[in-house]
């Protein structure tokens, strides 16, 4: 099917964006633990999360358009501090269902009987469940103009991984800590790694480990 700017824009609203959500391809399913201060905790799934740089250890985060109340967003603008804890395996069905509209003083955590931690005195929770997971401070946040959304950028300030899933050389095996990937708005998978690869270099060819 070929589809032009005037055939999307004429879309049905829900049709249009599950098409559009699922042209990126897989995303990480991630759980964003918030708090407001006031002793109301917020979970939340998201998958727009993405790599900005190493040094500074920076991610970025998109959020939906401040034009109704968003917990986590507004969360996040009070303290300062959240946590990303990747959806395994385990638990998908409980993160996909963080992403109804409970109140904000209803905790997503005991609705979807996730588990809260706190480490080192962050006011963030963590999911005790996750097995990747980090907390950041923001660093930077901007309403982008093309369409309202918010870029969140924050910087990593603490990182709890299982140690066998750390290689010598620093990669992550998230395979084998099950991490969900996520396609669309609502569809689950588990990957299946065909190898890791040499660094490309001009002339020499790539090999597989």
């Amino acid at each position: 099917m070929h589809f032009n700017i005037q055939d999307i824009n004429a879309m049905e609203e829900r049709y249009r964006a599950k098409l559009i959500n699922s042209l990126s391809g897989f995303k990480s399913a991630n759980l964003i633990g918030t708090t407001d201060g006031k002793g109301n905790h917020n979970l939340a799934i998201v998958s727009s999360v993405f790599h900005i740089g190493a040094n500074p250890p920076l991610v970025g985060m998109i959020s939906r358009p401040h034009t109704v109340t968003r917990d986590t967003l507004e969360n996040i603008e009070a303290t300062g501090v959240y946590t990303i804890n990747q959806v395994c395996a385990d638990i998908w069905k409980q993160a996909h269902q963080t992403s109804a509209r409970y109140p904000a003083e209803m905790s997503e955590f005991e609705e979807t009987e996730l588990t809260p931690e706190w480490v080192d005195g962050l006011v963030a929770p963590y999911v005790a469940e996750s097995r990747v997971k980090f907390a950041l401070e923001v660093r930077e946040t901007q309403t982008l103009a093309v369409n309202g959304t918010v870029l969140i950028i924050g910087e990593i300030v603490q990182v709890i991984v299982d140690e066998e899933a750390i290689a010598d050389d620093g990669y992550i095996d998230i395979e084998m800590l099950e991490t969900v990937a996520v396609s669309g708005l609502d569809s689950y998978h588990v990957t299946n790694r065909l190898a890791r690869l040499s660094y490309a270099k001009p002339g020499k060819g790539i090999e597989t480990f």
